[in-house]
């Protein structure tokens, strides 16, 4: 029992806090993490499974989206290429603000182009400004329709702007330039990319079902701030916008046999995420999957660390990364720096309970919540 006269500071147990217990319970419960039922690592894709498949990628120059072009062109698609950055002074749009990268590095569309042949697939750089109305209608109909017999089979919207100023802020305190820079590229035109490529996704989903082929596929790039607050309110609207538009064209596209999908790349580093591989992985395995499979799952939001359990594939430095949403992402990070915190004298958290934390997925009504407490910097 402790007495009222103790001056010894106690802690108020918050909402967060009172998970934190439920979490550090979770760990101490699980005999051992072997004891987690295991999902069979079942790839679909074949080393060329794209092969005779044609593919579309916006924002392909740079992070997520060349990742992800890269690998479709290991599975053999034919890839447009689509961004701003292009080494031709000529072909490339005026660009008024993009992150600098490291000397030497050469991230343009035909660098992503030239890349995806050497793979064995066939690339083509289409270096535009998606930004401006008109342009991703131009190109899907005069170049990709024209070219290949119209055929589409997967769209990936993976574009996006990032304020020259810096995301984090209160949004009464940012202008409204703001709004548009996160969604006039990572919303407005995903709807128009999406608007434009359906009639030829659908003459292409006719064309399978004849052959007995895989549906086309559209992959919207989002984000967990599509589940919880990060960064910004903007950005929070913008990437549940885009969760809840991939929902709503599965609706209205499934008696057309075309498939949807929502990416969750998860945590993406700066630099390091110049070539995000295991999430064209993803892609890949999705876009593999049979009509039936693909249907299902069509319109969910799909995790990338998830599906490399699900498939068996591995990160660029040969690991299977943890789900953010994953208990052996989130105790580490953020529930037992905040728990140490608390304790007296540096005490650390037994290294046989850091050492040992299940795998184990928490719903995503958890993420309704709020940030982390380390992150609620609102």
């Amino acid at each position: 029992m402790i007495s009222t006269n103790d001056n010894r500071r106690i802690p108020q147990l918050r909402s967060r806090q009172v998970m934190i217990a439920i979490c550090v319970a979770a760990v101490l419960l699980s005999t051992t993490t072997t004891t987690m039922a295991l999902s069979i690592a079942l790839s679909m894709a074949t080393p060329l499974s794209g092969k005779g498949r044609v593919a579309v990628v916006t924002g392909a120059s740079r992070g997520i989206g060349r990742g992800i072009a890269l690998e479709l062109g290991s599975a053999g698609y034919k890839v447009y290429c689509l961004g701003r950055s292009s080494r031709s002074t000529r072909d490339a749009p005026a660009i008024d603000f993009q992150r600098p990268v490291a000397e030497g590095l050469d991230l343009t569309v035909e660098s992503a182009a030239e890349e995806i042949t050497k793979r064995g697939g066939i690339g083509i750089a289409v270096p535009c400004d998606l930004g401006k109305d008109g342009v991703i209608e131009d190109i899907l109909d005069n170049t990709v329709r024209a070219a290949n017999d119209d055929r589409l089979d997967v769209l990936v919207c993976s574009a996006y702007t990032t304020p020259p100023t810096g995301i984090r802020g209160e949004f009464w305190k940012q202008d409204l330039e703001m709004w548009d820079y996160v969604n006039g590229l990572g919303l407005r035109q995903v709807y128009a990319a999406c608007r434009a490529a359906a009639p030829i996704l659908i003459d292409t989903a006719d064309k399978n079902t004849v052959a007995n082929q895989q549906p086309p596929l559209v992959c919207l790039v989002s984000s967990f701030g599509g589940k919880s607050y990060t960064f910004n309110v903007a950005y929070g609207v913008g990437k549940a916008a885009i969760d809840r538009f991939s929902l709503d064209m599965s609706y209205q596209l499934k008696k057309y046999g075309v498939a949807t999908t929502t990416l969750y790349p998860g945590l993406v580093k700066t630099e390091a995420n110049l070539q995000m591989e295991e999430d064209g992985k993803a892609v890949v395995e999705l876009a593999a999957l049979s009509k039936d499979s693909m249907m299902d799952r069509s319109g969910n939001v799909e995790v990338v660390a998830e599906l490399a359990t699900e498939f068996g594939f591995l990160d660029t430095n040969g690991k299977k990364p943890a789900s953010i949403r994953s208990l052996k992402y989130l105790l580490p990070n953020f529930v037992f720096p905040s728990i140490e915190k608390e304790l007296e004298d540096g005490k650390e958290i037994p290294a046989w309970i850091k050492d040992n934390v299940p795998d184990i997925l928490v719903p995503w009504s958890t993420f309704s919540s709020g940030p982390p407490p380390e992150m609620d910097s609102r």
